[in-house]
């Protein structure tokens, strides 16, 4: 495994997941991004959406791809409930899903980590 690559891959990623957020984020009403429950599944879908995109561009399986959005919604669909209930504050809500998506993403591509260390999938 090139660990250059590895590392380089989880960047880019990252970068798309910016990306999107800037593009897509005024496409959405101002009244659902003033809800902090909203926001934060907005911004989830929002870097899902770019970064599977990218993910598709570098010629990654259908798989991967939606194995990867899938593990960047997921923490926010675990938290959304107890923001919910009142046992996570909004700003919390935001941390939290963040803190616990990134190394799920890291963990999903050491699962395939030949097609991430090399760029396509193989």
């Amino acid at each position: 495994m090139t660990t250059t690559r590895f590392v380089g891959h989880y960047l880019e990623m990252c970068a798309a997941m910016v990306v999107g957020m800037l593009l897509f984020a005024p496409l959405w009403p101002a009244a659902w991004s003033g809800r902090p429950d909203a926001a934060a599944a907005i911004m989830a879908v929002d870097m899902a959406v770019a970064m599977g995109l990218w993910m598709r561009i570098r010629r990654h399986s259908r798989a991967a791809t939606t194995e990867m959005c899938l593990v960047m919604l997921l923490p926010f669909a675990l938290l959304l409930p107890a923001f919910w209930l009142g046992l996570l504050s909004g700003t919390a809500l935001m941390i939290a899903g963040h803190v616990v998506m990134f190394p799920l993403m890291l963990l999903v591509m050491l699962r395939r980590r030949t097609e991430y260390a090399h760029g396509v999938a193989r």
